[in-house]
């Protein structure tokens, strides 16, 4: 990886409540929301400079790339089955993690780091087609893009966990 990678984030690794991120788990249990998001920051670095981003843009990139799951909270906890059972029918749909968290996690990282309008906006619009908002630049594209490649790596290997996990037990009764 680039020497310029970890300067570019290294104030939000450093910051306790990022670093909270490491007790939540995501996409399967062996991953927290902190290494997805160290992981997704990189794939967004690199996709940056696969497109010759300027360097002001590749910075704003892998930052927001890193806070775009900055939500803080356990979705698979009792208070959000609880939050969501509010609501029926469409509205619970949108209610749920997949649709609201984008725009939590950009107004929460607007509280503890300083980012900028573009930052907030692609944030909040990764999980396209999800969000309600479409991807609007560069940056917004290209975050949602390494999301994307990031998360179905992480959620082929849970699956594939999985599966072997049941071979090996339908196998072991046989």
């Amino acid at each position: 990886m680039d020497e310029e990678f970890f300067p570019m984030i290294q104030d939000i690794l450093d910051n306790p409540v990022f670093q909270q991120l490491k007790d939540l788990s995501h996409h399967g249990p062996d991953n927290s929301v902190y290494e997805h998001s160290l992981a997704t920051a990189r794939r967004a670095y690199r996709l940056g400079k696969g497109v010759r981003l300027k360097e002001d843009e590749l910075r704003s990139l892998t930052r927001a790339a890193l806070l775009h799951d900055f939500f803080g909270y356990d979705w698979h906890d009792g208070w959000y089955k609880e939050f969501v059972s509010r609501y029926r029918g469409f509205k619970r749909l949108t209610h749920m993690h997949a649709f609201l968290h984008g725009r939590i996690a950009a107004r929460r990282a607007k509280i503890y780091f300083d980012l900028s309008p573009e930052q907030c906006a692609a944030i909040a619009s990764h999980m396209f087609p999800l969000s309600t908002s479409l991807p609007r630049g560069r940056q917004a594209w290209l975050l949602t893009l390494a999301d994307k490649m990031v998360a179905s790596r992480e959620m082929s290997v849970t699956a594939g966990r999985s599966v072997y996990g049941f071979w090996r037990r339908l196998f072991a009764y046989s």
